[in-house]
């Protein structure tokens, strides 16, 4: 299966305001159309048609060099765009198409991926909602009536077919700002109605950039990352041992390259995981000597600055360290206010605990220190 997104962006409409076509406006620090463009490419589209109109001459020449996009020009009317659209995707091998509204910058993933997997047994697919309200008919400012709503339905896109069909349709259709389901319905296919969302607004009037820019925030302050951490050192040699940035009087030492702090370096991989950065080892290869007997600090100080470079606020915190002994409890504070300053987090934020292994294992024989580590991430 190949799939494609047609995205519709050669309207001319400004009833929006600001001047420009609403697909050309600013939102939340870009433009809608950059919002619209980036949710498909996220979602693993294969292909990805711009129908653009002749006159935008600035967005033909940023897209040109979009290595995901196939540009065309727009028609006269809708359905000769969607036409010209198809057209440019021909001979890329493509199955499933969706047709998409630029000023849908809210479309969700999830969406995206409904209504293709609804054309594993359908003709065609189209999310929509319910409509909910009262319909009344109106003149003068005046009621003059009212409909059932019973059975009527509020079109989103985007609207998904088998490609080589709806090609089909949009070139026996007499053309006209008929929407893809309408062309659809007149060429005799079937077209599935899958549950919509509220948040794929279109941008039509002024006051929907200030709910969209809302939505988006809304959809980025939930963007949340869980990463696991795990590390093993085993003792040597020593009269303390390192454990979350606090040295506690031991027996015995933990060997490692660094200091051997297996609990922060539980905590640092948390965090690399969260961002799918890889472990320690790969930003801080063990085989380069300059680390040898390194403060972990050093590697947690990292991630931590890595998490706020890529736009993550690290949440909190939660580390475990299993052995016999050293004892924990005396210094969990202490370890608590030490990779809290590191961090950058209040100490609320960052557990440290202790658990035995029964005398079970390599820990349960004290032969090493073992620690799990959480981390939680939030976009900021």
């Amino acid at each position: 299966m190949t799939t494609a997104a047609l995205i519709v962006a050669a309207g001319r409409g400004t009833r929006a305001g600001g001047g420009l076509a609403k697909q050309w406006r600013p939102l939340k620090g870009r433009q809608v159309i950059d919002w619209t463009l980036d949710v498909f490419a996220d979602a693993g589209i294969d292909h990805i048609a711009l129908v653009l109109s002749a006159e935008d001459s600035e967005a033909w020449a940023r897209f040109e060099a979009d290595s995901r996009l196939t540009l065309t020009e727009g028609g006269a009317e809708r359905s000769q765009s969607v036409l010209n659209g198809l057209l440019a995707l021909q001979c890329q091998g493509v199955t499933k198409v969706l047709i998409h509204d630029a000023a849908r910058p809210c479309t969700s993933q999830i969406l995206i991926k409904r209504v293709l997997e609804a054309l594993d047994s359908a003709q065609a697919a189209a999310p929509a909602l319910e409509v909910t309200d009262a319909l009344w008919t109106g003149s003068n400012g005046q009621v003059t009536g009212t409909r059932d709503r019973s059975g009527l339905f509020r079109a989103q896109t985007p609207q998904g077919f088998h490609y080589a069909t709806i090609l089909a349709a949009h070139q026996t259709h007499p053309g006209g700002s008929a929407d893809d389901v309408e062309v659809a319905r007149a060429a005799g296919l079937d077209v599935t109605i899958v549950p919509g969302e509220p948040d794929n607004i279109k941008i039509t009037r002024p006051e929907d950039f200030a709910r969209a820019e809302n939505i988006l925030r809304t959809k980025a302050d939930m963007d949340i990352r869980l990463g696991n951490g795990y590390d093993v050192h085993r003792f040597g040699p020593g009269d303390f041992v390192t454990l979350c940035g606090v040295e506690i009087p031991h027996e015995r030492g933990l060997q490692g390259h660094s200091d051997a702090d297996v609990g922060m370096h539980a905590v640092t991989d948390a965090i690399y995981g969260a961002l799918a950065q890889g472990d320690i080892g790969q930003h801080f290869p063990p085989s380069d000597p300059q680390w040898k007997g390194a403060a972990s600090e050093i590697f947690l100080r990292h991630a931590a600055s890595l998490a706020r470079e890529m736009g993550f606020e690290i949440s909190n915190v939660d580390c475990t360290l299993v052995c016999e002994f050293p004892k924990i409890g005396p210094h969990a504070a202490k370890m608590r206010s030490v990779m809290a300053d590191i961090l950058g987090l209040e100490a609320a934020r960052v557990s440290v605990k202790a658990t035995t292994s029964e005398r079970l294992g390599f820990t349960g024989r004290s032969e090493g220190i073992a620690s799990l580590a959480t981390a939680a991430l939030v976009k900021s």
